[in-house]
């Protein structure tokens, strides 16, 4: 149970509800982070530019890609509400159980190239509290791999947002 109240459909701003409709007429509920971020709806309204941003709209990086950080970033943060959301959502954008599941097991068990496990380790490392330690030399590592400036923000973008809305979603309990 969440730790703190979570508003219901009619508590919600209009703006919200109208988002929220066609998510409740399809699946017949809302998730617990939507009702938590339509308790503020500045809050819900800059997330959720976030995941249409980096997440829903086709950008440099592949869904594979994004939704291997997120879920990697989710696992690593304990954030099993958002890797079991996460699931579903790479499963929607065209991601195979398979490589779901090996994602799942770490890094060194997904079969791709070792230029994307080297992404996907830089983003686990961006992910970290000492992130600050990440130097030039690191970045220029990534971009030798093929991977331009772009792309790697992108992807630390999208690792930023991870720890973001796991930490939301952890400290107020969600899912459990």
């Amino acid at each position: 149970m969440a730790h703190v109240a979570l508003p219901e459909f009619e508590e919600m701003d209009p703006k919200i509800q109208e988002i929220a409709r066609p998510i409740m007429e399809k699946t017949g509920k809302l998730g617990e982070i939507f009702k938590l971020l339509a308790v503020r709806k500045d809050i819900y309204f800059a997330t959720d530019g976030m995941i249409q941003s980096y997440l829903l709209a086709e950008t440099e990086l592949s869904y594979d890609i994004k939704e291997s950080i997120a879920l990697l970033i989710s696992k690593e943060n304990g954030c099993k509400m958002c890797v079991d959301v996460h699931k579903g959502i790479a499963k929607m954008l065209g991601m195979s159980e398979e490589r779901i599941e090996e994602v799942l097991e770490g890094i060194d068990a997904i079969h791709t190239s070792e230029e994307e496990k080297e992404l996907l380790r830089f983003c686990v490392k961006a992910s970290k509290k000492d992130n600050y330690k990440i130097l030039k030399q690191d970045i220029e590592a990534i971009k030798s791999l093929g991977y331009s400036e772009s792309q790697i923000i992108e992807a630390v973008a999208i690792v930023g947002y991870f720890n973001y809305i796991n930490t939301l979603s952890n400290v107020f309990s969600l899912g459990e």
